[in-house]
Formats: C-alpha cells, sequence, structure tokens
C-alpha cells in the first residue's frame, strides 16, 4: 500500500509515513459531511462568520507551529511560510467580516410589478482537492468562502502534506466547527473518483495540474456536478521600457523566486522590447546568480529547495532539453547542495518553439527571458501560450500599460507588479489555466444556489 508521507525535500529524509484512506474512513467522510450540512447551513451566517474569526486567530496563534510544518512537507523557508499562515489568516477574516454582505438578497425590478429575489443559498457537501506549494492557503481560498455561506467540506490534500492536512482539521474543530463540517482524507485517485460520483457530494475543487483536472473535470460532468479547476499557468512578465529597470529587473527575481518558483502565478516569461533586452538580461542575470539556496528552515534563507527529487529532476529535464536544442544558459542550470532538492536559480535565454521549455510550464526557479520588436510583438507573444493565468506589464506610461493589459488572454493581470493575492481580489483565469473563481465576493458565487423567489 502507497502512504501519505513526509519527505523533507531539504535532506531527502523521509520522516513520517500515513495510510490511505479506507473504503470505511470514506464513506464516514461523505456521511458525516453531509448530516452536518442541514445543522450548519441553518446556522445564523453571523455565528458561522464569529468560527472563521475564531479559526483566524488560531492561525496566528498557532504560526510558528504551522509554518514548520509546511517547511518540512514541502521545503518552504520559514520566513515565507509564515507568510503563508498570515494571509491566510487575512482570508478566513475577510470572509467571517465581508462573507454575510456577499449573501444579502437581490431585489429584481422586472416587468408586470410584483416582487422577485434572488437568494444565495449553499449547496451541500463539496469536495476539495488541494496541492503542496501552498498547503495552507489554497486550502484557505476553497474552505472559507463555502464554509461562511454555509457548505460542508471534504478536504483531499496532497500526498506529501499529511500534517498540515491532519493541523488544518485540529485547527478547525478547535475553532468550533461543528462535526462533519470540515473532514480531511487520505484519498487514493480512484476514491476521489467515487467520492465526486456520490450524490452526496455536490460539487468539487481542484488547484493542481491539468492533467488531474481534466481527469476530475471529467468526473464530475458525467456525474452534473459543479466544478472550479486552479490549473498551472505561464505568466507573461512584459517590460516595455527601461524606466526604472533597477526596480523592474528586481521585481522580476522576486516574482521568478517566490517559493522556490513552484507558483502557478510565478513570473516565467520575461518578454522585453529589444531596445532594453540586454541591459535586463545582464542585471536580471546578476541578480538571479547572486541568490543562493539554503537550508529553508534557517531564518535567514530566502531560497528552499524544490519540493521533491521528482520535482528537481523534472526541472532538470526540462533545462537539457533546451539546452540541447540550442539555448544558452545566463546562470544556473544545475543541481546544488548535495542531496536536497535544489536547482540554482536560472536563466535561459534563445528559447524557441520546438523546446519544452517554451511550451511547458517550468515550475522551479527558472526564467525564459525573450527579445521581441515592439509591444505588438510583446502581446503576440504572451498570448501564444496555452495558459492564461495572470501577467504582468511594467512600463513607466501606465496608460500605455493598461493598454497592453487589456489584450492579454489571462484572467488577472498586473501593472508594475509582479503577480499576487489578497483576499478581496478575485483569482482564476482562462485557457488551460483552469475554470472559475476564487477569493473576493467571486469566491462565493461558485458554489451556490441563486434561487429566485417570485411573487407576481
Amino acid at each position: 500500500m502507497t502512504v501519505y508521507k513526509v519527505t523533507n525535500p531539504a535532506t531527502g529524509e523521509i520522516m513520517s509515513e500515513y495510510p490511505e484512506a479506507t473504503a470505511s474512513h470514506i464513506e464516514d467522510a461523505l456521511s458525516s459531511a453531509a448530516t452536518a450540512f442541514p445543522l450548519w447551513r441553518r446556522t445564523p451566517a453571523a455565528d458561522r462568520g464569529v468560527v472563521l474569526h475564531r479559526v483566524a486567530a488560531l492561525y496566528r496563534e498557532r504560526s510558528e507551529e504551522l509554518a514548520a510544518i509546511i517547511t518540512r512537507e514541502m521545503g518552504k523557508p520559514t520566513r515565507e511560510a509564515l507568510g503563508e499562515v498570515g494571509l491566510v489568516a487575512d482570508i478566513y477574516e475577510y470572509y467571517a467580516s465581508e462573507g454575510e454582505s456577499f449573501m444579502a438578497d437581490e431585489h429584481l425590478t422586472v416587468r408586470g410589478g410584483g416582487e422577485a429575489v434572488v437568494r444565495t443559498e449553499p449547496i451541500g457537501a463539496l469536495l476539495g482537492i488541494m496541492p503542496w506549494n501552498y498547503p495552507y492557503y489554497q486550502v484557505a481560498r476553497f474552505a472559507a468562502p463555502n464554509l461562511m455561506l454555509g457548505n460542508t467540506i471534504i478536504l483531499k490534500h496532497a500526498p506529501n502534506c499529511p500534517e498540515s492536512a491532519l493541523a488544518m482539521e485540529l485547527l478547525f474543530k478547535d475553532a468550533g466547527l461543528p462535526e462533519g463540517a470540515y473532514v480531511n482524507v487520505f484519498a487514493t485517485n480512484d476514491q476521489v473518483a467515487e467520492i465526486v460520483a456520490d450524490p452526496r457530494v455536490q460539487g468539487v475543487s481542484l488547484t493542481g495540474s491539468e492533467r488531474a483536472g481534466s481527469a476530475v473535470g471529467e468526473v464530475a460532468g458525467r456525474n452534473l456536478k459543479k466544478f472550479v479547476l486552479e490549473l498551472g499557468g505561464s505568466d507573461p512578465f512584459i517590460v516595455l521600457d527601461g524606466e526604472n529597470l533597477d526596480a523592474t529587473v528586481k521585481a522580476a527575481v522576486i516574482g521568478r523566486l517566490g517559493n522556490a518558483g513552484q507558483a502557478c502565478t510565478a513570473s516565467k516569461r520575461f518578454i522585453v522590447l529589444e531596445e532594453h533586452y540586454n541591459e535586463f538580461v545582464d542585471k536580471f542575470t546578476a541578480r538571479m546568480a547572486a541568490v543562493t539556496p539554503g537550508n529553508p528552515a534557517d531564518a535567514s534563507t530566502r531560497l528552499g529547495p524544490l519540493s521533491s527529487e521528482a520535482a528537481a529532476q523534472g526541472v532538470m529535464d526540462q533545462i537539457t532539453d533546451a539546452v540541447d536544442k540550442g539555448a544558452e544558459v545566463r546562470t544556473g542550470g544545475i543541481r546544488v547542495n548535495g542531496s536536497g532538492a535544489y536547482v540554482a536559480p536560472t536563466v535561459l535565454t534563445g528559447v524557441e518553439p520546438g523546446m519544452r521549455a517554451y511550451s511547458e510550464e517550468i515550475f522551479g526557479p527558472v526564467a525564459v527571458v525573450y527579445k521581441v520588436r515592439d509591444a505588438e510583438h510583446a502581446i503576440e507573444l504572451a498570448n501564444s501560450s496555452a495558459y492564461g493565468l495572470g501577467g504582468s506589464v511594467f512600463g513607466a506610461d501606465v496608460e500605455h500599460a493598461k493598454t497592453v493589459a487589456d489584450r492579454l488572454e489571462t484572467g488577472m493581470v498586473w501593472i508594475n507588479s509582479a503577480t499576487g493575492t489578497q483576499a478581496d481580489l478575485p483569482f482564476g483565469g482562462v485557457k488551460r489555466s483552469g475554470v472559475g473563481r476564487e477569493l473576493a465576493r467571486f469566491g462565493m458565487n461558485e458554489f451556490v444556489n441563486k434561487k429566485l423567489i417570485r411573487v407576481p
């Protein structure tokens, strides 16, 4: 039997193992989530908000403990791990405070007089399938708005994040969430398909790979279940001019190396107008080369390992493919730090169609820099990707930058900033980057019944 296990990516040491769920565990999870739903949905929204405020408070109280868990599980440096926990607390506080207003009745003006009201109601038990790169944040984006709505949650986390999964389940219990309102399961892929198909489950949200999204979307569609998919990204970072180039380069390094480059919204394709290309590449390469990976448990470390040996080798395979086909490594392109899953910060130029680095998402500290003739060429290259999650446009002329942003085929664009996230901004993409939106008020409008009540 395979197991959920914690393998420290900084050392390769297996630290703990957990068995997968049995058929009995899955049935218990389904039954408890379905049983809890009528009680939780009838709980006044204000009272649900009180529970979410307690959830946020516990995240803050337990921040160091929670951060240490994900540093062990997936190698996130302590500083970033603490930042993730703080962001998660912000998300629960946001929905605890604002969620009730997002559920307010909408009164319609209709022909023929009378009354027409659209009421926002929860729909039932939901399955969340979450990834390893942001073990707490990804769950919060899904769980916070849906718990505030009155839905209940069955949570299947990534196999390398069992301890953070259990820590969250305990935290919700300690915050006073009713039994069954949030249930963790160490499910297999086959069990996930069974859960999605079960009539007690009304929807599924997945954050992960295209392959996983396609598989879950197929099962959900076949069973007529609502789904939200947040998948990969290959975000463009467009540089329109040479104004404030040092600040632009600094933002480029932050955008590429945050979470060791393991973010769907990380800046991955750097598209620079030709008159500024050489200066950008020189400065960007120097800054990337100056970043030294280190022990993620050390508070001074800014770049940790990748999540696993397999992840590191996968990134190296993409680099090797590009170099073998003519791309140039400006810095990096090697494994570092001995036995851990470390890859040196890498800058590639000369990447062309036919190379894996051109069309695939690179989930690691590897930047690809392109030279373009003008803004029109930049837009064309940015939109040539199959992905459409986020993007950045840098330029001193903000209005011109906005014009470029308008033409990007993405769900999010940031001007003069690397792509970011916060509780009150919607998150999601188009094309092969997914379906649906999370966060802000949009995150409360996915798994709902917009019920019309009409009095002629």
